[in-house]
């Protein structure tokens, strides 16, 4: 009869599942082939561009940031002349390609530094209205596009000037290796800007010609698709739950050509945290778009197929073997005792009963074996005999059953793909690794570069004889920039004449020979980074600001890289996206070994390294870049330097890795969800049905059983009820006629 739950439906399940995962396993552990681009290239051409984007909106934002906020320090000041604005402004900022000032009442340009900047564009909308003094794109004769950034000199009650600083918008200073190619695109799909492009005239045969001209087709093409996809909304492009950059980004398979296709990564621009602070450059619509022709991967060969299916072939076996076992010891001796106890609680007691042979079962059949011959069933025990005990019951049938499970997925988990250091890594990640360092430690030196620049600026509107007024001043600098903790001014005795901020952590001494971006606190919990600045025409008069470590943290978090730190030229660790402690050394000897190699002065100076650290069965990718390019940030002997480990990428021989060991979790969830099933619903109650109707056997009348399953189990404990009901009315007759004989005697 069928029945809601019991010992059917988790066997069922059992088969269903080691059907589904033996499906699962053919499909995933045996592809006939393999991707034309790994997927841990394509992710790292994303996570390029996205650099490349933060690069790009970072130096625009800072551009426009700095024009301000000189114009409201001019402002705050006595009046300047135009032709001392632009000086001042070119020797403290190097970043823009022209500037003017010119007077908003006749239009007439008073003053002019580096590129002419036209001023046809602008009108009425450009100084007025909800988009007033916004940032715009323009367009020269020459076909370049410059980002304009303006600013208002001069308050009411005086003349007013307009301040106008001109960028181009190139592809930003970052290293892209040997045949990257890096594009700014605007909204549309144009290209504004290019960079890794080589020059027609360096090519010397047709075929570098027809190549070039396929990458550029690439890029024009693929720079349309993205301007497309980055169209899309930030939240909706990324996958349910999934954080990380920002803004849209992705990946985008072009043609093929000479064995070589087109990847391209594409990241739009987009605001750091949008919620507390709106981004100029992230308004512009502008993408980043990274190419790298990639050489294509080989199919992989017909009998992996084959050795997927082996796979799933085994599993079938072993899945039915076990459920075999299941019905063999567990399923079928149960049906059998529900069949013989109903027909026993219904009064058939002729015919003996089909005793199983093991286990909770075999005490079960042999106790209703007995309660039929105390009804008086021809054949039977009445007085009892002794209860039937076996070793196998069905916790064995479990643990076969589990065993014959295990044998699939421990191998599968555990031996199956395994991989080690032999396993080739794409020469692209090494480089990628390489390059993407080489970008953070450019940021890291442009930050620091930017925070002393921005001491130089405050410090020409410092005047120490006025005391007064230097702390609103630096109070003033401090919430205008999250990167420092304190701003303090030092005279020449070293003493601190007015600070912002926390307290200062350590001294400055001031001396020509040493720079102005030094560290200090050695045995602290954190290093102290300062950045000073001189003050003009007040000899031994420095001011410092210290640069907050959480700052320089930031900057080093990045998806696809690993663990990155700043490390000193000791390779003494100065700041990094994870914990760590101050001045602690590299966990590797071979990364410290790196440092140094990448410090070796050459004749171009200090150079980026990559290289692949294979230990045991592990292999490690590592990258280090010294500070190198301009500012004062450029020599202090800093390095950049970043490891992860090789299983982390996306490529076939550890995705078959994972992959299979997700098969053999699987598998182990399944010998879980199913036996324990069995095990709470068939086994526990078998055991107290056994020893329940052990006692009713042994004469224990007065012990009500009561079913709690709508199973099998449970129609049986309602038939020994039954039956110690009729044993009860039967033991209550033959005393009423016990006592009948002895009344009837008295009587006479």
């Amino acid at each position: 009869m069928p029945l809601l739950g019991g010992i059917r439906p988790p066997i069922a399940l059992l088969c269903v599942l080691v059907l589904a995962l033996a499906g699962l396993t053919a499909k995933v552990l045996g592809p006939a082939g393999e991707p034309v681009v790994p997927e841990a290239v394509r992710s790292s051409q994303q996570h390029f561009a996205e650099d490349g984007a933060i690069a790009l909106r970072a130096s625009i934002d800072e551009r426009v940031t700095d024009l301000n906020r000189t114009a409201a320090a001019l402002n705050a000041g006595p009046p300047v002349k135009p032709e001392q604005v632009l000086s001042d402004l070119g020797k403290t900022y190097q970043k823009w390609t022209g500037t003017t000032v010119l007077d908003l009442q006749s239009g007439k340009v008073l003053a002019a530094r580096g590129e002419t900047i036209p001023l046809a564009w602008l009108d009425k909308e450009v100084l007025t209205g909800d988009r007033a003094l916004k940032p715009r794109m323009v367009r020269l004769k020459t076909g370049d596009v410059r980002l304009m950034t303006m600013a208002v000199l001069g308050s009411e009650g005086r003349s007013q000037h307009l301040l106008i600083a001109s960028n181009s918008l190139s592809v930003p200073a970052i290293t892209l290796g040997q045949f990257r190619s890096m594009a700014v695109v605007a909204t549309g799909g144009e290209i504004l800007a290019t960079a890794g492009f080589e020059q027609s005239e360096n090519i010397n045969s047709d075929q570098g010609r027809k190549e070039l001209a396929w990458l550029q087709k690439q890029m024009s093409e693929l720079s349309a698709r993205a301007a497309e996809e980055a169209e899309q909304d930030p939240i909706s492009a990324r996958e349910p739950g999934s954080h990380g950059y920002p803004g849209v980004s992705g990946t985008l398979l072009g043609e093929s050509y000479n064995g070589r296709t087109a990847t391209a990564g594409y990241a739009s621009l987009a605001s750091s945290d949008p919620e507390e602070k709106k981004s100029v450059g992230a308004g512009l619509g502008l993408t980043v778009v990274a190419l790298l022709p990639v050489v294509q991967q080989h199919a992989a060969t017909p009998g992996r197929e084959l050795y997927g299916l082996m796979a799933a072939g085994a599993l079938v076996v072993l899945g039915l073997l076990a459920a075999a076992v299941l019905w063999a010891t567990v399923q079928r001796p149960l049906l059998r005792l529900f069949l013989e106890s109903r027909r026993l609680a219904r009064g058939d007691l002729t015919r003996p009963l089909s005793v199983p042979r093991w286990g909770e079962a075999a005490r079960i059949g042999s106790a209703l074996e007995r309660l039929r011959g105390q009804l008086g069933g021809a054949g039977g025990d009445p007085v009892g005999g002794r209860n039937r005990r076996t070793p196998f019951g069905v916790r064995g049938a479990l643990a076969l059953t589990a065993l014959l499970l295990l044998l699939w997925c421990v191998p599968t988990g555990l031996l199956l793909n395994r991989t080690d250091d032999s396993v080739s890594i794409p020469a692209s990640m090494v480089n990628d690794q390489r390059d993407r360092t080489d970008l953070i430690a450019d940021r890291v030196r442009r930050a620091l570069n930017e925070a002393q620049a921005d001491l130089v600026s405050t410090s020409r509107l410092i005047d120490p004889d006025d005391a007064g007024s230097v702390p609103a001043l630096l109070e003033e600098t401090l919430r205008e920039h999250s990167r420092y903790q304190s701003l303090y001014l030092l005279d020449e005795d070293g003493d601190v004449v007015a600070r912002a901020g926390r307290e200062p952590r350590a001294g400055f001494a001031a001396a020509d020979d040493l720079p102005l971006i030094r560290v200090t606190g050695k045995g602290e919990k954190k290093p102290v980074v300062q950045a000073a600045a001189p003050l003009p025409d007040h000899k031994g008069t420095t001011l410092v600001g210290e640069v907050r470590i959480e700052f320089l943290n930031s900057l080093l978090k990045r998806p696809g890289l690993g663990e990155v730190r700043v490390v000193d030229a000791e390779a003494r660790t100065l700041a990094a996206g994870d914990g760590f402690l101050a001045f602690e050394e590299l966990p590797r000897e071979a990364l410290t070994d790196l440092v140094k190699a990448g410090n070796v002065v050459t004749g171009a100076g200090p150079v980026e390294n990559g290289l692949l650290i294979r230990e045991g069965r592990g292999t490690t990718v590592a990258a280090a870049a010294p500070f190198s390019g301009g500012g004062v940030a450029a020599d202090i002997g800093w390095t950049v330097v970043s490891w992860q480990n090789a299983e982390d990428f996306k490529i076939t021989p550890y995705q078959r890795e994972d992959r299979s060991v997700l098969a053999g979790l699987l598998g182990l969830a399944l010998i879980v969800v199913c036996l324990g099933w069995v095990y709470l619903v068939v086994a526990r109650p078998m055991r107290a049905l056994a020893a329940g109707a052990e006692k009713l056997a042994d004469g224990d009348l007065k012990s009500v059983l009561y079913p709690r399953y709508q199973d099998e189990v449970g129609a049986v404990v309602r038939s020994l009820e039954l039956l110690r009901q009729q044993l009860q009315a039967r033991k209550q007759t033959q005393a009423r006629r016990l006592v009948e004989p002895e009344a009837g005697v008295r009587g006479r």
